[in-house]
């Protein structure tokens, strides 16, 4: 194993191990593709970055988020996207999951019509994880992925398998290993730069082409980036422009009032926009995070049939449908249980009784997390959906105002959803830490969304005079901390102490207290905890 610390390319340092296998990723024309792609675009997103500290302190200092007087005329106007491709017309049930080979083979073979591999909340983002992803991904574009399990039992693609999605990090985090002109390089840049560069030519060939998902957007101006990007990235490499094709997650408070603006900065790549759930609710504790008028209930309380969750999804659909785009809904988070046949039942259950309340809305498709849920939702899309999306499905009758989009819900804060909170999020932050970002905990697949959700939840309750728990206790540091040393002993207990000494649990213990305590809420948890990181 080498580090290469003078490269092809002035001005760029790799710091990373090259393993074998890495140089077909990391070719000098990879190398000066990200460069140009750095050079050219790094100081807009960093500049973006500063705008949302801006429009963070002015909801700080009372202000409350509206519909933008500025862009009216692009809310008020007759436009559409262009035109979806063949094979985007039907994505009534897409899976998720990270970039790990057996994870790619098992999901593009599910059944599901999209598979959307994961750079982001459900990929811990380690070099080896990041280039051997990579690596992975240009073999299922070729079809030539295959993985043996250690127990000998072989995997392969299947003649027509799911239509291949890329989400790459959001625009917040870098990526430490790729250094260029001394600044690290936008890790959303680098997912997406090399997934581009190794593949578009070879999807085109199959009659495909190179799919996003773009997360974390908080801002048409962040859609106007990534158009621009793939603007300058279609003429780099000399293909027609529109070729790309992306469908933005609306996962963010501020991005719910400007879905209008964020399809039409990307009208000749759109390929919709999704309800990104979880990241929703996280981004509404974080934007409201000093306001005691928005304190939340138990997470397991903000279903998506609350006010805000409701609104949000109409709004999205509303949309989608106007504008000619597909309005995807957001990810079921059961999974299902073979030892347990009513824990299972109640899985399924919860499932289908998701997925009718999508489809029944007016969604064209759905998330689901693992294979055993492909053909739940495939029932009920099928059922309840015949045709290969119900775009024509206006929903004229829908009309959310900027108040429906902040309607906080009723509910109580419970010393079983404290608890799980903060074992659902040490547990995942030791997960993570050790280089797995999809974990199942509980009965549920967790991925940083959740966890994020966990941790701003606890800073929240902590914060304010209205977190209290049911019982009349007030959630302070003492509580807690005396918790969290409860449930890192039970934690103890259950695995073994030999597991638990040799894990990550001592610093996910340190970080998950720093993150839910901390004076002033971190922003991300992953940005700092990234700095733990192989």
């Amino acid at each position: 194993m080498t580090t290469r610390t003078a490269t092809q390319l002035d001005g760029v340092d790799l710091r990373g191990p090259l393993l074998p296998g890495y140089d077909e990723i990391l070719t000098p024309e990879a190398i000066a593709f990200l460069a140009q792609l750095h050079r050219a675009f790094d100081p807009t997103r960093r500049e973006l970055l500063e705008r949302r500290i801006e429009r963070q302190s002015i909801i700080d200092a009372g202000a409350m988020p509206d519909f933008l007087p500025e862009t009216r005329s692009v809310r008020e106007g007759e436009w559409t996207i262009a035109p979806i491709p063949d094979e985007l017309q039907d994505r009534r049930v897409e899976i998720t999951g990270p970039v790990e080979r057996k994870m790619i083979i098992n999901a593009m073979n599910s059944g599901a019509k999209v598979f959307m591999a994961d750079f982001e909340d459900s990929n811990a983002p380690t070099w080896a994880n990041c280039i051997q992803g990579q690596i992975n991904l240009r073999d299922a574009v070729r079809r030539t992925i295959t993985y043996t399990s250690p127990e000998g039992k072989p995997y392969q693609l299947i003649d027509h398998p799911a239509v291949l999605f890329v989400r790459p990090r959001g625009w917040h985090l870098i990526e430490k290993h790729f250094v260029v002109d001394d600044q690290p390089m936008s890790g959303s840049l680098f997912d997406f730069g090399l997934y581009v560069f190794h593949n578009a030519k070879a999807l085109m060939d199959r009659h495909s082409a190179p799919y996003f998902y773009l997360p974390k957007l908080q801002s048409h101006l962040e859609a106007r980036l990534w158009n621009n990007v793939f603007v300058h990235v279609q003429h780099a490499l000399g293909i027609p422009r529109g070729t790309i094709k992306a469908t933005v997650l609306i996962e963010h408070v501020l991005a719910a009032f400007e879905t209008e603006e964020i399809l039409r900065e990307l009208r000749d790549h759109s390929a919709g926009l999704n309800c990104g759930r979880w990241d929703y609710i996280f981004s509404f504790i974080k934007t409201f995070r000093n306001r005691p008028e928005f304190v939340l209930p138990d997470r397991a309380q903000v279903t998506m049939t609350a006010p805000f969750m409701r609104s949000y999804c109409l709004q999205v659909i509303k949309t989608c449908h106007q504008r000619g785009a597909h309005a995807m809904g957001g990810m079921a988070a059961w999974i299902p249980n073979k030892e347990d046949p009513v824990l299972n039942d109640s899985a399924i259950a919860n499932v289908r009784a998701d997925k009718e309340r999508e489809v029944g809305d007016g969604h064209d498709g759905t998330w689901v997390a693992h294979p055993g849920l492909v053909p739940v939702a495939l029932d009920v899309f099928n059922r309840k959906m015949p045709q290969p999306n119900q775009i024509s499905r206006r929903r004229d009758d829908v009309h959310i105002t900027a108040a429906d989009l902040v309607a906080v819900p009723r509910g109580e804060i419970t010393e079983t959803g404290l608890r799980t909170n903060i074992r659902v999020g040490f547990q995942y932050l030791e997960a993570w830490l050790g280089g797995n970002g999809c974990v199942p905990l509980y009965h549920l697949m967790e991925d940083a969304a959740t966890a994020e959700i966990c941790r701003t939840q606890i800073w929240q309750w902590i914060k304010h005079p209205t977190g209290v728990l049911a019982d009349g206790r007030r959630i302070n540091r003492e509580l807690f901390w005396q918790i969290l040393h409860e449930e890192a002993n039970r934690i103890r207990e259950a695995i073994g102490e030999k597991r638990f000494d040799t894990g990550h649990f001592r610093l996910a213990g340190d970080l998950f207290d720093r993150f839910s305590t901390a004076p002033e809420m971190v922003e991300f948890l992953t940005a700092p905890a990234y700095e733990h990181l192989d």
